[in-house]
């Protein structure tokens, strides 16, 4: 999951290196939070949190398949 969100996210950003995914992982549920720099914030926020919704959207898929639950944050 955490590789997942990785490839999306530093395609999307002009500075790919300064993101970061922390995974913590729980008995039914994994969090990602995503850092990355400042400048690069709007681009994975979207306007009006489209892009931000389309990868939880696309995570939330990835996870039913291993039937867990994902929560992604954006820091």
């Amino acid at each position: 999951m955490k590789e997942l969100v990785e490839v999306i996210v530093k395609a999307l950003v002009d500075n790919p290196d300064a993101v970061r995914i922390n995974e913590i992982v729980g008995e039914q549920s994994v969090i990602l939070e995503i850092s990355v720099a400042q400048e690069d914030m709007g681009k994975v926020i979207g306007k009006q949190g489209r892009i931000a919704k389309a990868i939880r959207t696309v995570v939330k898929a990835a996870a039913t398949k291993e039937n867990k639950r994902v929560v992604v944050e954006i820091i």
